[in-house]
């Protein structure tokens, strides 16, 4: 991953950051259930105030059609995501979207919404709605809705 720093201003939101990286991933398991894609992804932050909001588009990196076990991964997980994040008085709230970028059968796409909260000086709390096709890579072509509640443990070094 390749990131840039960056100081412009688009529309009243302030340029932060852009970077291209090189993604692999892989549910590290053997044929049938093998599953996996490289992508360049492309990432642009801007900020504004309590905002933020990171636009990754991505660009798959083609397989031999013959060692490609899930060829159609683009029209479920998408083709980029964008994330919205508002944070105020350690809350963070996030929405994240990706899409397909086509129509009719081959629309699809998802939304997560995490919720990040203190709890005290030691502990956030964490809730997370997913809806959508992409979750994990084994059923990235099922549509699925998951909820989850976390925590996490802060500054203990």
């Amino acid at each position: 991953m390749l990131l840039f720093r960056n100081s412009y201003n688009l529309f009243g939101w302030n340029g932060r950051m852009t970077g291209i990286s090189l993604n692999h991933q892989s549910n590290g398991r053997s044929d049938p259930l093998s599953r996996s894609w490289n992508r360049v992804i492309l990432n642009v932050g801007l900020d504004r105030e309590n905002w933020a909001f990171v636009v990754r588009p991505w660009y798959r990196i083609e397989e031999d059609a013959a060692h490609d076990n899930n060829a159609d991964i683009e029209d479920y997980v998408g083709r980029g995501d964008a994330m919205l994040v508002y944070n105020r008085d350690g809350h963070e709230l996030s929405l994240t979207a990706r899409h397909s970028l086509r129509g009719g059968e081959r629309s699809h796409g998802s939304l997560q919404l995490d919720y990040g909260f203190p709890i005290n000086n030691l502990l956030r709390g964490h809730l997370q709605v997913f809806d959508g096709y992409g979750e994990s890579l084994i059923d990235y072509n099922h549509r699925a809705t998951y909820v989850g509640v976390g925590f996490a443990l802060l500054e203990w070094f």
